[in-house]
């Protein structure tokens, strides 16, 4: 303030013209500056994503015309010139270059950087302009389904690849426990009053929703500073890129400690029904809720710095005490006001989950008083599944807010081949161009986990430069060709048939689950083993059959093999639900033979996707289990983030959760070492029962499994963290033993 002062005063000895001067020297030299940071950004990224080609791209300065980001390529001068508004134009200037001439991919699934020594040349200046002020990334979800145990390294390469896909608008809560750890330390709280509070790494993004405490802690010390000190790393890169991140704001959420510190608060107890103990919301007519809004934001800000965006979401899945609308108009107007007092620009990001999540109690009359009370340039929705169920349609558009069209695809993690090809290739454009729209002002990705289904987010963020739909068939080629280095007609047939079968959106919410995963039953699905195919298992087939023919023929890119190992995948998992209707129905008959021998056909079947799937690190269980534990700086940390790593993707909480399997994964490695050992212990009762003539206890069994359960949760175990054997030859092998059988099985 002082600093401010002087300047002020300094300014009053100078004449109008000395003045008007300085004020056009700043404006250069702040114009400058960006440029420079564009052109270092810009730079440093091609450095990173194509080392050995780097020197032979120039990078320039564009000025926008209309505000939001463009870019342009050309060919000059024997090298490729991209120009860009900003460090994430520049970047997608290049990945538009390398998909549209050089014929490359990068995706989390596999890449094609095949650049040829000579560079293709741009024969006529490239030019492209986006009309999305907003490209929106991530999910709280995603910061522990996915990313629970990333360090530096790892996250360099996803704001690349953000960056490389046009992405301006990420969330950031990376660090968020460190900032509640020094204002509550300033607030007087001891360690011990927060010990029960803060929750194992893998559970933060329902911990910040309010969700749970402490389930997974105590958190370490050394991992709030530690990841104090990769939040900072993480918002400097995608600041130097352009991006603007949205960090988190106070929406209530306090610790139980809290009625103890201060009796007269006004605190509500809160349940969210899924087996963890209450958490506690501080009202928001409590002084103390601006009060201690505005700490957190003061100090998140001298932590992290700010973009004056913060995410802020206080019914997760959690109900207000009524739905009276002059009470959530109020309720609305104090969370804003709370970011305000701290950052007079503070933009609320409201994620429109709840209002498809609870659509019973978010009806109109809610919805519109929850938004109306917040000024509209000071508040930004993201419709989180529009592709599922576009909920701006029903709210007027957001009832005047600017918004974002947000795909989300996946939940939990769950490993399957699945997405809405057709919506998410009209989808967005659809919204754009209709007129009841108001205010869309971006697109992004909302995922619970990412590094699954990589053809969906490439096709979802190619909307970034257009405004029309895009036509399958021809992107689908060029995806293709980009992927596997070459045009190979088998392959687009294939897809072809998978945009028919797995991508046809239909039926179902989300992608179906294997019976192998769900926990040992009768029954051919279980809680969160959603086993509904939004297709026939025999249609298919033929695209399994076309990757296998391809792989005969010499595909070996990479972006193929992880393609050919999902593929054979799938249809193994869906082969499973035969194998299983095949002993369920002898052991119901009595037929103790029949019973043994398809008993041994499922295991093989587990056994054999156990071999599959060890072939591709993208399906190795060990490399999440080995990169929790490198984040302990002791024996005692390293095992308490190996059991949150192995509690997440199982259990998801105690022994009795009712949420296990929610986060299941076909990965090698948990198929061998929990969901085989489990219907082993299955098929011995069933066994036991039909040579004893008794009904078997499947109450005791649940107990006892989910005892077995907790105990594998808790065990130390390292697995494999590279992949072994050869994922081509390894599904070649398995296609000639099982097709034959599997499709005599379906003609059935």
């Amino acid at each position: 303030m002082r600093n401010s002062q002087k300047g002020c005063s300094f300014l009053r000895f100078l004449g109008k013209a000395d003045r008007l001067c300085l004020v056009l020297c700043l404006i250069v030299l702040s114009q400058t500056t960006k440029a420079q940071v564009i052109i270092s950004s810009g730079k440093s990224l091609i450095s990173r994503v194509v080392p050995a080609h780097a020197s032979r791209f120039e990078v320039e300065e564009l000025t926008s015309k209309s505000g939001k980001d463009e870019f342009e390529i050309e060919s000059k001068n024997g090298k490729v010139v991209l120009r860009g508004s900003s460090g994430v134009a520049v970047a997608s200037a290049l990945y538009h270059y390398l998909t549209e001439y050089a014929h490359c991919q990068i995706t989390w699934n596999g890449t094609n950087l095949s650049l040829p020594e000579k560079l293709p040349i741009v024969p006529l200046k490239i030019s492209k302009a986006t009309i999305y002020n907003y490209r929106y990334n991530l999910n709280y979800c995603t910061f522990n389904y996915s990313m629970s145990w990333w360090d530096w390294e790892r996250w360099q390469k996803e704001i690349d690849w953000m960056a490389l896909h046009g992405i301006n608008m990420p969330l950031a809560i990376t660090g968020e426990e460190y900032t509640w750890l020094e204002v509550y330390r300033d607030m007087g709280f001891s360690e011990n009053d927060l010990k029960d509070f803060f929750s194992g790494p893998a559970y933060f993004g329902w911990f910040w929703m309010g969700n749970l405490d402490g389930w997974g802690g105590p958190l370490p010390l050394t991992w709030m500073e530690s990841h104090k000190t990769l939040q900072q790393q993480i918002v400097k890169r995608e600041r130097e890129l352009g991006m603007k991140p949205v960090l988190p704001a106070f929406t209530g959420h306090v610790p139980a400690a809290f009625k103890k510190k201060f009796p007269k608060a006004q605190l509500k107890a809160t349940n969210w029904t899924n087996g963890f103990g209450d958490t506690y919301i501080l009202d928001s007519q409590d002084p103390l809720f601006a009060e201690i809004g505005k700490k957190f934001l003061d100090k998140q800000t001298e932590l992290y710095g700010t973009d004056h965006l913060y995410s802020a979401d206080t019914f997760n899945e959690n109900e207000p005490p009524t739905d009276d609308p002059a009470y959530l108009s109020k309720l609305s107007e104090r969370i804003y006001d709370g970011m305000k007092l701290a950052d007079a620009d503070a933009i609320w990001v409201m994620q429109g989950w709840l209002f498809y999540s609870d659509r019973k109690f978010w009806k109109s009359p809610q919805i519109e008083a929850l938004l109306k009370a917040v000024p509209d340039d000071k508040m930004i929705l993201l419709d989180l599944a529009a592709e599922i169920e576009p909920v701006w349609k029903r709210t007027g558009a957001f009832y005047g807010k600017p918004w974002i069209w947000n795909m989300l695809n996946n939940f939990g993690g769950n490993v399957n081949l699945f997405g809405r090809m057709e919506g998410v290739a009209s989808g967005p454009a659809q919204a754009w161009n209709d007129p009841h729209k108001k205010r869309l002002e971006g697109i992004g990705l909302t995922m619970e986990a990412i590094e699954q289904n990589p053809i969906i987010y490439e096709l979802m963020m190619d909307h970034t430069w257009r405004t029309t739909p895009i036509d399958l068939d021809d992107w689908l080629k060029k995806y293709a060709r980009n992927r596997y280095g070459k045009d190979d007609s088998d392959l687009n047939q294939a897809w072809q048939v998978l945009r028919q079968t797995v991508y046809n959106g239909k039926e179902i919410r989300d992608g179906a689950e294997s019976i192998v995963t769900g926990r040992p039953t009768l029954y051919s699905t279980t809680i969160w083993t959603r086993t509904k195919l939004n297709y026939a298992p025999e249609a298919l087939l033929p695209a399994w059959e076309l990757f296998v023919k391809s792989a005969k023929k010499g595909s070996k890119a990479d972006g193929f093999r992880y393609d050919l190992v999902d593929v054979s995948r799938q249809v193994l998992a869906n082969y499973a639900m035969v194998v299983q209707e095949k002993w369920v129905d002898a052991f119901k008959k009595g037929d103790k033979m029949a019973f043994k021998k398809h008993c041994k056909e499922f295991i093989d079947l587990i056994n054999d996707m156990d071999l599959l799937l060890a072939t591709r690190k993208d399906f190795l269980l060990g490399p999440w289990l080995a990169d929790a534990r490198k984040w302990g700086t002791n024996a005692e940390e390293k095992a308490l983030y190996e059991r949150n790593a192995r509690d997440l993707i199982t259990l998801w909480g105690g022994a009795d959760s009712p949420l296990h399997e929610y986060s299941n994964r076909q990965w090698s490695g948990l198929l061998s070492d929990f969901y085989k050992v489990r219907w082993e212990k299955f098929f011995v009762m069933l066994d036991s029962s039909l040579e004893s003539g008794s009904e078997p206890d499947f109450k005791s069994f649940e107990k006892n499994i989910s005892e077995w359960e907790w105990t594998w949760v808790n065990e130390q175990k390292s697995f494999p963290v590279l992949e072994k054997g050869n994922s081509v030859a390894t599904a070649v092998k398995l296609h000639s033993k099982y097709h034959r059988q599997i499709s005599n099985e379906y003609k059935r």
